[in-house]
């Protein structure tokens, strides 16, 4: 519960500091360009940001966690 409270206040603050930033400005990406505003850039690289960190930390939680029953596996089968 904690981590939503701090995910909410993270994603409002983005939020207001985008509407206030919200001129217009040109991306460009390799060949690909194209204008759009500041605030929709700011907030979508933010939340971008954010899933990709929970994808990590995810695969991060689930390496732990069989690594984990790979151990009590080993131990029961060393009783």
């Amino acid at each position: 519960m904690p981590t939503l409270i701090v995910l909410l206040v993270i994603i409002s603050l983005v939020t207001i500091f985008s509407v206030q930033n919200a001129a217009p400005v040109t991306i460009s990406l390799f060949f690909w360009s194209f204008q759009g505003s500041l605030a929709i850039v700011i907030f979508l690289s933010t939340v971008i940001g954010i899933i990709i960190g929970v994808i990590i930390m995810s695969m991060l939680h689930m390496r732990s966690a069989k690594k984990k029953k790979e151990k009590e596996i080993r131990e029961i089968e060393s009783l």
